[in-house]
């Protein structure tokens, strides 16, 4: 039988990073809100997550790579890219996945994405947990898990 290694949701010990946009605070905020009670309740202390506060998803990546180098289990990047007018949305987001994705292969971490993208504020907020849960939490969920893993690995 093969060795099967699973990540587990225990926070307890474990450092995370948040890099959050204020671009859509309304948005941002609750997805906010979701990571950290999703981290407390599986376990990590408060003085175990640091927040930075950035002005748009542009802006995520640095902030995210700044975490990385300041000794974190996971990263978690939360923002609201909403639809506008032009194709501006799917240009920043393509931009920032792909940054995101690079950095957390280059530094070997756990880097969750929890930037939504939708077409409208309404869509955002349902994803920021008004009907469809709160896909901050998920993110937080993710990087927990994924840094576990990381552990149990090593």
């Amino acid at each position: 039988m093969p060795k099967a290694i699973t990540g587990t949701l225990d926070g307890k010990g474990l450092r995370f990073g948040i890099a959050v946009s204020r671009f859509n605070s309304v948005v941002t905020e609750r997805l906010l809100d979701g990571a950290i009670e999703a981290l407390r309740q599986h376990g990590t202390a408060d003085a175990d997550i640091e927040v930075l506060h950035v002005p748009g998803a542009f802006e995520l990546p640095f902030a995210a790579r700044l975490l990385a180098s300041g000794g974190v289990d996971g990263v978690i990047c939360l923002g609201a890219i909403i639809k506008g007018e032009t194709i501006h949305n799917e240009v920043l987001a393509s931009g920032v996945v792909a940054t995101l994705s690079q950095l957390s292969v280059q530094h070997t971490l756990p880097v969750a994405f929890g930037v939504l993208t939708t077409d409208t504020v309404e869509q955002a907020l349902a994803r920021a947990g008004a009907k469809s849960g709160n896909k901050g939490a998920e993110a937080a969920l993710t990087a927990l898990e994924m840094a576990q893993l990381k552990r149990a690995r090593a």
